[in-house]
């Protein structure tokens, strides 16, 4: 009995760790600047996520930020998830932002 409810807890932290931060709350980053590179993929705004850096082209309905007249690097939190549907493979949906 004691292996079993060992081996079901191992079990739990193990798929607990295997949970992808970007399931997880409000995440620090930093919105870096806007995205001038000419080709059919790019534009939108560039985001770093802890050791990773995004894009994204749009803010939620109901953000308060306006990055058109930000300076850049702006800090915040955000919300955020992979769009499957994205061309290059770098490009994220912000679900919720907010300055820090």
């Amino acid at each position: 009995m004691k292996k079993l409810v060992l081996i079901v807890f191992l079990s739990g932290l193990f798929f607990a760790s295997c949970l992808k931060p970007e399931n997880q709350g409000f995440q620090k980053a930093t919105i870096t600047g806007y995205d001038l590179r000419m080709c059919a993929c790019c534009g939108g705004w560039f985001i770093d996520i802890g050791k990773e850096t995004y894009r994204f082209y749009e803010l939620p309905a109901d953000s308060k930020l306006d990055l058109k007249t930000a300076e850049f690097p702006l800090k915040v939190k955000v919300v955020w998830r992979k769009d499957k549907e994205g061309c290059s493979g770098d490009e994220i949906i912000i679900e919720k932002i907010k300055e820090r």
